[in-house]
């Protein structure tokens, strides 16, 4: 049986290993030059490892990928416990890892704390209720934890991330979000990208065809097969955004079915990353931005978790948003970009240059995860016979990572 994979990101190569085991013949199609997909990443000037083009890092709790890469004889991910903590006001950064932390927290009463706690711990031990679909994360939240809570501590994260989506995003987020978080952030020696190559490697032993850098153009349909590059394939299976896929697939969906698609709605995201002399944050690695004087949804301080030795001893931060397509700050050039945030790191330490920095730039990367995501969002199996998705929409309420890639490589391969 031959098998079309579109998309050369984690899922598609997953899929890929698990198929050609089963001894499937196999071919990932990747309009891309490298193989990765969001998770691919790139070196510059004296840096020894790689550095993704957005944040990543894993939970000890993603066993998916863990048991994946132990079997393929991976082995070189590693776990660590850097701070993580939240702006507050202009510069004030208070840490929220632990419940002592919570405790000390200067903005909220005794018994604001309490209740967050309590319901904090409930999240972290509750299996999925339906519930958690039936009402949206600010009613939820406030509802259980109290109003002040919601705003000292909920609001503005929600606004960060979803913007002007912010309240209608479903409560089952929420508790996914806290019942996947774990103190211990994992990494990959080298970078991500060093696990994408291995599993390259371990493909083309297996004689699994990479078209690297092709970009599919028609698909034509005959029966229950698809004719991809002038050649018959007995199955599809397709990795890419549910937005391409609606374009690519016009002639072998059903429209009905496409216009189900379509009615999801998306953030994009963008990722501004600088290369400086000296960290802009001191201790903390990732820092969630609770004021909207800070224009940044997020800052994470790469080198305050992997040693800034493997950077040529340079600091490595990420700036983050999700944003729409119109948005001002995604039409920006990079230079301008910089010259819009700097004033406000500036606030949070002056004494840094900026040696280089990196403007990337995902479509689709934030699906919004409502009622109607709900309703509309893709699943394995499609009407048409023999055609297959597993994409990132699918880990709701999850949020997108390497480890829901891995899950959703091993179980559309399992279908076929």
């Amino acid at each position: 049986m031959k098998i079309a994979i579109l998309g050369g990101g984690i899922t598609g190569l997953t899929a890929a290993y698990c198929l050609v085991k089963k001894n499937y013949q196999v071919t990932i199609f990747e309009k891309e030059k490298v193989l990765g997909g969001l998770a691919v990443g790139f070196k510059s000037n004296d840096w020894n490892w790689y550095l993704e083009r957005a944040y990543h890092h894993l939970f000890a709790n993603d066993y998916d990928i863990l048991n994946f890469a132990k079997e393929i004889g991976f082995d070189k991910i590693f776990f660590r416990s850097p701070q993580t903590a939240s702006l507050f006001n202009d510069k004030t950064i208070l840490p929220l890892d632990t419940p002592f932390d919570l405790l000390k927290f200067p903005y909220l009463n005794i018994i604001d704390k309490l209740r967050a706690g309590i319901m904090i711990t409930f999240l972290k031990l509750s299996p999925f209720l339906s519930i958690y679909e039936k009402q949206t994360s600010k009613k939820f939240l406030k509802k259980t934890m109290g109003k002040n809570v919601w705003n000292i501590l909920w609001q503005q994260l929600f606004r960060g991330k979803y913007g002007d989506y912010a309240e209608i995003i479903l409560a089952s987020f929420i508790w996914a979000r806290i019942k996947k978080r774990t103190k211990a952030l994992g990494y990959v020696e080298g970078g991500f990208q060093t696990f994408i190559n291995f599993i390259e490697e371990q493909l083309k032993s297996l004689k699994v065809e990479m078209l690297k850098g092709y970009e599919v153009g028609e698909i034509k349909k005959q029966g229950d097969k698809c004719i991809i590059n002038n050649t018959l394939y007995d199955v599809v299976i397709s990795t890419l955004p549910t937005p391409i896929l609606i374009k690519v697939f016009q002639q072998i969906l059903p429209k009905n079915y496409l216009q189900k698609l379509s009615k999801i709605e998306y953030l994009h995201a963008l990722t501004l990353i600088l290369e400086t002399d000296k960290p802009i944050l001191n201790k903390t690695y990732w820092l969630n931005i609770s004021t909207s004087k800070i224009p940044i949804m997020g800052i994470v301080q790469h080198t305050n978790f992997i040693d800034k030795k493997n950077y040529g001893n340079k600091h490595i931060s990420y700036l983050g948003w999700y944003l729409k397509r119109e948005n001002k700050l995604m039409k920006m050039k990079k230079e301008e970009l910089i010259k819009f945030v700097e004033p406000h790191l500036r606030i949070l330490n002056s004494k840094f240059f900026i040696l280089n920095s990196f403007l990337f730039k995902a479509p689709f990367a934030q699906p919004i995860f409502d009622k109607e995501f709900i309703k509309n969002k893709p699943d394995f199996i499609t009407p048409t016979k023999n055609f297959f998705v597993a994409n990132l929409d699918m880990t709701y309420p999850y949020d997108r990572g390497t480890n829901y890639a891995v899950k959703l490589g091993k179980e559309v391969a399992e279908m076929i």
